[in-house]
């Protein structure tokens, strides 16, 4: 498929990083257009891919689109590193980049599940085998679909705000109740961010607010909310010996802010992952944009999350490793006590270390220990529940 539209420009970077920051500045950004059965899909690939390494793929939530989602993360000094390694492709959804054209009357907005069957188109593309999956909210749904019905085309996942359920009759009723006497674009503000955030960061509030109003297609970004509250349950569950469950088949990284609105929701989907392969990290003095509030602190996590997947092995560390301690440990599924990881698979890359992996290890107290430990005890099921 032809390109319809590409433009190079440098990525920056807010100061100087010794070693990474000329390198980072010869990043190109080209942007595509990925025909897809539901029309053509608008794509931001940042860097080009490098061999059989995975790519970096982003979905973002409503009421966003990429630049808003991401940029505050992706144009963090702190990701530098991550971006001399992994290319980037930023996927909107259909209808939400920026100058999106107004769908024509009648046009049939794809599902959740639809939007989850372009992706492959997106692979293909851009001649990808696999890639590492960053989203929030409706992106993280639409990618935790792509991971279960693709397994072999997703090596991770960090799923922000992830909700693996319908939506129920009871937030059905009160959406439609509240949409007699609000805007849609409160329903919005109320999806992406905590009560907290909402009484007491007006600027944060208002720029986003403005953002909606001003930088979304409304007719476009109606449609797009409209397949996110009629998505259907997941259906996934937590496997058990002898029973073949549908679940995540790949390391997944979970992250929600303590004052988040999706708490609650991120919690459940972590109760029905593997927790052989699962570690739920939650962010203190964050909201429902932890990108945006803390994009520091999340670029560390997302560096210990690769480097369990076997990428990245010597990253420098700095935010969370101030805060490590000794007694790494967090309580399993089956309330045996035991070291937290990301998975428990014995893939080998030429470029780990030996073989062996970092791992994000949890205390007693909820703070990170983000030491790197190849002695970890690999015996019986694990899970991980960090605070940071």
């Amino acid at each position: 498929m032809d390109d319809i539209k590409v433009e190079a420009k440098p990525l920056l970077v807010d100061r100087e990083l010794p070693g990474l920051r000329e390198a980072v500045l010869q990043l190109v950004v080209k942007e595509h257009d990925v025909e897809t059965p539901h029309g053509r899909l608008h794509c931001t690939m940042k860097g080009s891919p490098k061999g059989d390494r995975p790519v970096i793929l982003t979905f973002h939530d409503i009421g966003l689109n990429h630049k808003a989602c991401w940029d505050p993360l992706f144009n963090h000094e702190d990701m530098a590193e991550i971006m001399q390694h992994f290319a980037v492709c930023h996927v909107d959804a259909l209808g939400q980049h920026e100058g999106a054209n107004t769908f024509s009357t009648g046009y049939e907005y794809p599902s959740m599940d639809q939007l989850a069957e372009t992706l492959p188109l997106v692979l293909k593309h851009f001649g990808l085998k696999s890639v590492i999956g960053m989203g929030i909210g409706a992106g993280a749904y639409v990618l935790t679909r792509f991971a279960l019905d693709y397994p072999n085309m997703v090596e991770g996942l960090m799923l922000i705000n992830i909700n693996p359920c319908a939506e129920g009759w009871m937030d059905w009723a009160a959406h439609k109740i509240s949409g007699w006497t609000h805007a849609e674009l409160d329903m919005i503000i109320t999806h992406l961010f905590g009560k907290e955030e909402i009484h007491h960061n007006h600027d944060l509030i208002a720029t986003f607010r403005h953002h909606i109003l001003n930088n979304m297609n409304q007719f476009n970004l109606h449609l797009f909310v409209k397949a996110y509250e009629s998505r259907r349950d997941l259906d996934i569950e937590r496997p058990v010996p002898g029973c073949n469950a549908r679940t995540l088949k790949c390391p997944s990284l979970l992250v929600v802010g303590d004052n988040s609105p999706a708490v609650d929701a991120v919690v459940e989907c972590n109760t029905k992952l593997d927790p052989t392969k699962t570690t739920l990290l939650k962010m203190a003095d964050c909201g429902g944009m932890p990108q945006v509030d803390q994009p520091g602190k999340l670029t560390e996590a997302f560096k210990y999350f690769i480097q369990g997947m076997g990428y990245m092995p010597s990253a420098s560390m700095t935010r969370l490793a101030r805060s490590r301690t000794a007694s790494g440990s967090s309580i399993t599924s089956d309330g045996n006590r035991s070291r937290s990881h990301t998975h428990d698979g014995n893939r080998s890359r030429s470029h780990t270390n030996e073989g062996s992996r970092s791992r994000s290890h949890t205390t007693e107290h909820g703070h990170t220990d983000a030491t790197a430990n190849n002695n970890v005890d690999q015996s019986g099921p694990k899970s991980a529940e960090v605070s940071c």
